[in-house]
């Protein structure tokens, strides 16, 4: 044991380097783990706004439909002077 004290104490320089060189590996290692988690977590963060962007086209391909429809209707009120007719304006034609 006292070997390796005289030792470790005359080359004191070497053994820093050594556990310096130890503890950047362990750095490198835990910094690449960490980076792969958080690539995981970025490619699946991209899969879900892709999936939000096809759900808002098709929303916003929704609205447009809708909003055409109305139109049209409000058109055909205005301008052409029709309207839903009621139900006491409804004439049934039944076949002998």
């Amino acid at each position: 044991m006292v070997l390796i004290a005289s030792d470790a104490s005359r080359h004191l320089v070497l053994l820093l380097i050594y556990l310096a060189v130890i503890g950047s590996a362990l750095a490198v290692v835990i910094s690449s783990h960490k980076n792969r988690d958080l690539l995981i977590v970025h490619e699946e963060l991209i899969q879900q706004k892709d999936a939000l962007d096809v759900e808002w086209r098709h929303l916003v391909i929704e609205q447009n439909a809708l909003a055409e429809h109305n139109r049209i209707e409000r058109r055909a009120s205005h301008k052409l002077g029709m309207y839903r007719p009621q139900s006491d304006d409804v004439v049934m034609i039944r076949e002998k």
